[in-house]
């Protein structure tokens, strides 16, 4: 018999994204719980090593890591998302790594107290683009025509510039055609569309807006 799965997550995690994409491209039936990480439950608590989200409960047993979790359900759901081939897999995973760097870059942006940081943290970002810029496929996603994990991972990622887009232009993405192309067809993606509620961009706004950083100060000018 196969184990029922729950997904507990939070409404804003990116982590939390990845997962989603993953179980809707597999089309794996889950319940989704979400839990307030500022006011962590006890049950939550006992079942969480590090505290954070997702966890994945299958049956009695609890995976904890996005990129475990992604992991187990392509090696258990079908479609497969990651490349057959050991030595493509392994380039996908080392970028899969690649995103989570952008995402540490991304908190040093809005947080980041003061203009010089801000710009320190945009120019960190940008060149990260860069990078992908050069290692991208013939699109429309990562590798060409078939999505991947690795899609699964960027479309949360490229979801925080549509914010701060609304914000100023920080051209993140000037010299970049093929990331912004790549970006387009990630936000079209129904399972990207799908891993978040039809109220985040509210939520991240105000999640932005009270981290007293240079970037709040700006939303609120």
């Amino acid at each position: 018999m196969t184990p029922s799965l729950q997904l507990v997550s939070h409404h804003l995690c990116p982590y939390v994204q990845r997962a989603v994409i993953a179980l809707a491209e597999k089309g794996v039936a889950h319940e989704r719980v979400s839990v307030d990480l500022a006011d962590k439950p006890q049950w939550f608590r006992a079942i969480s090593p590090l505290g954070k989200v997702p966890l994945l409960v299958v049956g009695d047993d609890v995976l904890f890591e996005s990129a475990v979790i992604c992991e187990y359900l392509d090696d258990t759901a079908s479609p497969r998302l990651h490349p057959e081939d050991a030595l493509e897999r392994a380039r996908h995973r080392a970028w899969i790594e690649f995103g989570s760097a952008i995402l540490n870059d991304i908190w040093s942006f809005y947080t980041a107290r003061d203009e010089a940081a801000l710009r320190k943290k945009r120019d960190d970002i940008a060149g990260k683009f860069q990078w992908l810029e050069r290692h991208l496929g013939e699109g429309p996603y990562f590798a060409g025509a078939r999505f991947h994990l690795v899609d699964a991972v960027f479309g949360p990622i490229f979801r925080y510039f549509d914010t701060f887009e609304t914000i100023a232009d920080f051209g993140f993405f000037e010299k970049t055609p093929n990331v912004r192309a790549w970006r387009a067809a990630l936000n079209a993606r129904p399972s990207v569309q799908g891993a978040v509620t039809s109220d985040y961009p509210e939520r991240l706004r105000h999640f932005l807006h009270t981290r007293n950083s240079h970037l709040s100060a700006m939303m609120a000018a």
